[in-house]
């Protein structure tokens, strides 16, 4: 058998347990997994197994042909790449500041987590611009070719 046969009769598999443990929760109902902690763990905590499986096994096949890609590859490109994110990252985070914030809910939202998802968005930002700066720049050189 070959390797994709073995992954879709896994899948399926993976599938078919996932509809039966949402069957399970739809049968049971919000109302009951809402008021019973026993029903939560014997309803709930099957499907979350399934979940923790799927992206444990997701994780483990993108590292492992991410690292394989890299010594197949050209390693320069790659480590440019990387360092260039870094780079915007870092640039993200020097021009953000924090402070401290308190939600409607009375919570308090310390000022590093307020500068972190600050330079989260001032790099999602940068990034969007040069994507749409290469697209741009793309067209524009097919079209004078």
């Amino acid at each position: 058998m070959t390797l994709h046969k073995i992954l879709k009769y896994v899948a399926l598999v993976i599938g078919v347990l996932g509809l039966i443990f949402l069957g399970r929760i739809l049968a049971a109902g919000d109302n009951a997994i809402e008021a019973s902690a026993d029903v939560q763990s014997s309803v709930l905590e099957p499907m979350m197994w399934i979940s923790y499986l799927v992206l444990a096994v997701v994780i483990a096949l993108v590292a492992i042909f991410v690292i394989a890609g890299l010594f197949r590859g050209n390693i320069k490109n790659t480590i440019i790449g990387i360092v260039s994110f870094a780079v915007v990252v870092l640039v993200s985070y020097l021009v953000t500041t924090g402070t401290q914030v308190t939600t409607r809910e009375g919570d308090i939202i310390s000022a590093g987590t307020v500068h972190w998802v600050g330079a989260g968005l001032v790099c999602f930002y940068i990034l969007a611009a040069l994507a749409i700066l290469a697209m741009v720049f793309s067209g524009v050189k097919k079209l004078i070719s």
